[in-house]
């Protein structure tokens, strides 16, 4: 008789012991242990967050161990009892030989009333499993994946999603764990309760007479952002510098050419460029624009009965001597004409200010349903859909990247149900409805490359790589350059050359899969539908995971600063642009804010999902799916080298007055989870 010992790692999360029966057998290239029950009346079994040893018996020596199989029945009286399901979250498996040697079982998975045979976590390509046992439990375990991970349309012509009505419906390794759910709903709950107490306490009627009214709504906000940008917001570098820093850093471009639908003529900027010229400027590198097109056309929504207003604005800026990025001109409307004047800082404070608000409006909405929702939330659930169902388990490039699939699709099935539902907070509090999110997402999936998504051929489109105190470019770019770094030390590790990733199989179903399906082959958008090269892959994953952890971190976490004072980014706007200048009042510009109830569902829904999340993993946090000595010893240098790009953020930030902080490593979170 061989005995082996073997440990169980449960997991540290709320209910992750079980009170099952679980029973093990090894499975090794010489047969197969006995079946061995892992309760033990001496001793608690599977508790939460500990590690049980056991010794297993077998009547030979099993030579390699490949496999560890393992059963969990409920009680036998559960079903009758109608008790609550009992999963079991197993961690790893680690079984030590009578010889000595050692086998890594990576799990990470909720078991309950199933029978499961984990693979040693040896990474392994296709090729590397010439043996039938190993290529069947691949394509096993594929085939479960593909009938559980399945697509599903939610409109057309946007990403597609995994197959899940409800909360319900997701298999529950997707779900949020208990604590991190009860957190969700506290937090969503509490703001909501705040909500209805501000309106009880300081509201009467529906609007807001005057802007200081805001700050009925400004309590205990200990932003030091949102505190400056209460007293400073009507100021134009400060309107200037959030381009750049703020809730949306992704849209500016240098203007080489002033758009032919935006005549601004050298008299009009005059007051701002002194005695240089637009064509002067433009040529010196310091004429910069954003514009908002693709709100041109978006339907706007109806409130209650009331009407709501959208612009599609286009501004153009001039960084001065002083390096500030200031606004020059303004036109709310994409078609120039009489009744679409357009706004410059020279003209009356309050014509001028109001131009301003319009365009941290459309910018609001921009970021919220664009720069966040669609090409962070929507776009990650497809990779990480396609990973699940194409990339086994064993698979190096499913381990490098199911850690930043965490939760995602558990935060997007209730973004669909809460945000963007008929009830949901969208419908009943943006400037923007259903049917014109559904549209505007459209424009812009429709409209989007492989090229924006990948920070730094994005900057050098745009012309902004050399611009100063740009730090969420600077920061991004470190925090890229370091993601690359480690998935190219991953790729070349398991792939000797570049016929080894053209012939894989898995790997080229998976790229299909995500382009071909998932964003359903948009045309003309660059994303490859093979893989051919260790570059091409390093490249696309790298890509994929810096747009589920630090490009989402970079909008998410900026939320609360830069929207909680309601003035400086409005949910929505309740009045039509104006049309002719010199006309414009206090009270004109208090009647195109937000409302009462917009207001404090802005400063909810910002704080809610601006919070930090219990059981954060930060970038870099790999568990252990990796078994392997030499790719830990990639991971453990891929953290230091976070660290290090921690160090110089935080030194450089000891001199800001606003202190960039969202694509601080520590604070990125690994996968999209709020």
């Amino acid at each position: 008789m061989v005995t082996y010992k073997v440990s169980f790692r449960t997991g540290s999360a709320e209910y992750a012991g079980t009170d099952s029966y679980v029973y093990c057998t090894l499975v090794g290239e010489f047969g197969e242990s006995l079946r061995t029950s892992l309760d033990d009346w001496l001793q608690v079994d599977l508790e939460r967050g500990t590690v049980d040893c056991y010794d297993i018996a077998s009547s030979q020596d099993l030579g390699t161990i490949w496999f560890v199989e393992l059963e969990v029945n409920r009680l036998p009286l559960a079903d009758y009892l109608s008790l609550l399901q009992d999963y079991w979250f197993c961690c790893s498996v680690t079984v030590q030989s009578p010889s000595g040697e050692t086998y890594h079982f990576p799990c990470y998975r909720w078991l309950e009333n199933c029978t499961v045979r984990i693979r040693e976590g040896t990474a392994k390509r296709f090729r590397d499993d010439r043996l039938g046992t190993f290529q069947s439990h691949r394509q096993a375990e594929l085939r479960e994946r593909q009938q559980l991970y399945r697509w599903k349309d939610w409109a057309p012509n946007v990403p597609r999603h995994i197959d899940a009505e409800s909360l319900d419906d997701l298999p529950v390794d997707l779900t949020f764990n208990f604590k991190k759910e009860q957190n969700m709903k506290y937090n969503l709950a509490k703001a909501v309760g705040v909500l209805r107490l501000k309106r009880f306490v300081n509201m009467f009627g529906e609007s807001w007479t005057t802007v200081e009214d805001f700050e009925n709504i400004f309590w205990k906000v200990t932003s030091p952002i949102a505190v400056f940008t209460r007293e400073h917001w009507k100021e134009d570098w400060l309107f200037g510098y959030q381009f750049l820093n703020g809730l949306n850093p992704v849209l500016i471009r240098k203007c080489d050419r002033i758009p032919a639908n935006f005549p601004v003529t050298d008299a009009m900027v005059r007051v701002s460029l002194g005695r240089s010229s637009l064509e002067q400027e433009m040529k010196n590198g310091k004429i910069f624009i954003v514009d908002y097109k693709m709100l041109d056309g978006i339907p706007p929504n109806v409130i209650k009965g009331v009407q709501q207003y959208l612009a599609a604005p286009i501004c153009l800026l001039h960084l001065n001597k002083q390096n500030q990025m200031m606004p020059i001109a303004i036109q709310l409307k994409q078609t120039p004409g009489g009744d679409n004047p357009i706004f410059l800082p020279s003209d009356a404070e309050l014509d001028w200010l109001l131009a301003k608000m319009w365009v941290r409006s459309s910018d609001y909405l921009q970021a919220t349903l664009i720069t966040h929702l669609l090409k962070t939330h929507l776009i990650a659930e497809s990779f990480s859909v396609a990973t699940l169902r194409q990339l086994p388990s064993v698979h190096p490039i499913y381990k490098l990247l199911v850690p930043h699939a965490r939760y995602t699709m558990h935060i997007n099935t209730t973004a669909r149900l809460s945000l963007l539902d008929r009830g949901g907070v969208i419908p009943r509090a943006f400037g923007i409805g259903i049917e014109g999110t559904h549209t505007l997402f459209q424009k812009e999936f429709l409209a989007m490359t492989y090229q924006s998504l990948c920070l730094p051929e994005r900057l050098e489109h745009l012309g902004v790589k050399d611009l100063k105190d740009y730090y969420y470019k600077d920061d991004g770019l470190l925090v890229w350059c370091a993601i690359h770094s480690f998935v190219t030390s991953i790729v070349t590790f398991y792939y000797e050359n570049d016929q080894e990733v053209a012939k894989d199989p898995e790997l080229q179903a998976w790229i299909r899969d995500i382009t071909e399906v998932g964003l359903h082959n948009v045309k003309n958008s660059g994303f490859p539908s093979s893989l051919n090269t260790r570059m091409e892959l390093c490249k696309f994953v790298t890509m994929v995971i810096f747009n589920c952890s630090a490009q989402h971190a970079a909008i998410n976490n900026a939320q609360y600063d830069w929207e909680a004072w309601v003035p400086n980014a409005p949910i929505s706007m309740r009045k039509p642009p104006p049309t002719i200048k010199g006309t414009v009042t206090m009270q004109h510009i208090m009647e195109s804010l937000p409302d009462i109830i917009q207001s404090c569902t802005q400063m909810a829904l910002a704080w809610a999902l601006s919070r930090p999340q219990p059981g954060m993993r930060k970038l870099g946090d790999y568990e252990e799916y990796f078994t392997e000595e030499a790719a830990k010893a990639l991971i453990r240098k891929f953290q230091e080298e976070l660290k290090s790009i921690d160090r110089v953020i935080r030194k450089r930030n000891q001199g800001l007055i606003l202190k960039y902080e969202y694509l601080i490593p520590e604070t990125i979170e690994n996968s999209i989870t709020s």
